[in-house]
C-alpha cells in the first residue's frame, strides 16, 4: 500500500473519529520495512486532541524517537539527504513538523519507522487535506505533541497555552528552519530545525534531532548533517 493510498483511506474515514495508528502486518520483529501503516485522526478545536496510539515494538529499556521539518521536497532539495536516514537507522518512531510539500516525503521515512506528521504553511491542498495540523502521542507515560508553528517567532506564550491545553511533555515544532531547544516549566519545546534549508544559512547548519526517552526521563539532541 503506498502513502497515498493510505493516506486517502484514512481522510475517508476521519468522520468517524478513529485516533488510532495500527500495524496491519509485520513479517518479523526485526523488520520494520515489511510495515504497513494507517494514519487517522482529525484535528480538533485549539489542537486539543485524543492520542494516537503508535505500533508497540519490542520492549526495552528505551525508545528513540527521530524529529525532522522542513524538508521542502523537491522545492529546495531534490530528496532528503542520505545523512537523515543515517542518523534515524535505528529509531523507533519518527516525528515530522510540517512542510514536507510532497508526500513521498514520509513514503521514504516509513521504510525506517512509523511517523507521525502533520502540515505546515507550504504544504498544499492535496497535503493539508490528508494532515492533521497538530497531532500527539505517548512513549510510555510520556505526551509528545506536534504542530508547525505554535507562534515561536514571537516568543514561547502561545506555544506553552497549546502544551498546557494538551498535557503536553515536550512540543516538537519547526516553520523557522533553526534548530532549538527550550525547558519551560518543566515542558520541553524542541525544533529539530531543517535538513535541507537552513536559516539563516551563513550561520546554522542541516540538522534533524532526536529523543532518548525512558521511563524516567527525556533526554534531546540536536544533530548537525
Amino acid at each position: 500500500m503506498t502513502a497515498s493510498t493510505c493516506l486517502i483511506f484514512c481522510y475517508q474515514l476521519d468522520e468517524a473519529l478513529s485516533f488510532n495508528i495500527r500495524v496491519l502486518s509485520l513479517s518479523c520483529s526485526k523488520s520494520r520495512r515489511k510495515i504497513v501503516r494507517r494514519r487517522i485522526g482529525r484535528t480538533a478545536s485549539m489542537f486539543s486532541e485524543q492520542d494516537q496510539v503508535l505500533p508497540r515494538l519490542q520492549e526495552s529499556s528505551g525508545k528513540v524517537v527521530g524529529l525532522i521539518s522542513d524538508t521542502h521536497v523537491p522545492v529546495r532539495a531534490r530528496e532528503i539527504p542520505r545523512e537523515v536516514f543515517k542518523v534515524f537507522e535505528n529509531v523507533d518512531y519518527i516525528v515530522h513538523a510540517g512542510d514536507l510539500v510532497e508526500l513521498s516525503v514520509v513514503d521514504d521515512l516509513e521504510q525506517l519507522a512509523p511517523v507521525l506528521v502533520v502540515y505546515g504553511n507550504m504544504d498544499g491542498p492535496e497535503v493539508r487535506g490528508k494532515l492533521q495540523k497538530f497531532n500527539s502521542f505517548k512513549v510510555f507515560n510520556w505526551k509528545i505533541g506536534v504542530t508547525h508553528d505554535p507562534g515561536t517567532l514571537f516568543g514561547i506564550r502561545k506555544a506553552r497555552e497549546i502544551a498546557k491545553i494538551n498535557g503536553l511533555d515536550v512540543m516538537v515544532y519547526g516553520h523557522t528552519h533553526n534548530s532549538s531547544i527550550k525547558w519551560d516549566r518543566d515542558v520541553l519545546f524542541i525544533n529539530p530545525g531543517s535538513p535541507t534549508n537552513p536559516l539563516p544559512s551563513f550561520i546554522a547548519k542541516p540538522s534533524v534531532a532526536l529523543l532518548r526517552v525512558t521511563k524516567e526521563r527525556i533526554v534531546p539532541e540536536i544533530i548537525q548533517i
